[in-house]
């Protein structure tokens, strides 16, 4: 016999932060990972917008793919990965990569979006250290 599936137990032990968030962009979900990742406890996250996390200069980048994937039911960072850069709650920058999955009623309307983010920013800074390092090496060879 199957165990039974505890998923409010799963999004508190996945080591992934899960965001989920409503149509409008407010904060419905933050599971602890979320907590470590950004700095915000739950409290502090709950019914806010996303532009919590997301650094001054993509929020409207942001907000227009969002209200896209809205108004069309379509996106395609369901199985591609999204780089891109956020804000933890100190100010420090964050690179995160994340995918995403529209979530529906019963009656087939998106109530909102679910993320599954991963902190990418020692692996970011590394790549971008070998890329300098890499043009270094070049530039002496020339």
């Amino acid at each position: 016999m199957a165990a039974e599936i505890d998923f409010q137990q799963l999004i508190n032990v996945i080591g992934e932060a899960v965001v989920i968030s409503d149509p409008d962009g407010a904060i419905t979900l933050w599971n602890p990972a979320a907590e470590r990742l950004f700095g915000y406890t739950k409290d502090e996250a709950m019914g806010q917008s996303l532009d919590l996390i997301i650094p001054e200069k993509q929020q409207k980048r942001h907000w227009d793919g969002y209200h896209k994937t809205m108004k069309s039911g379509q996106t395609r960072y369901g199985n591609d990965l999204l780089r891109v850069p956020a804000t933890h709650k100190d100010g420090h920058r964050l690179s995160i990569a994340f995918t995403v999955a529209l979530l529906y009623s019963t009656d087939n309307e998106i109530t909102g979006i679910a993320a599954v983010i991963r902190d990418e920013t020692e692996r970011f800074n590394q790549d971008r250290e070998l890329r300098k390092r890499l043009a270094e090496l070049e530039g002496q060879s020339a």
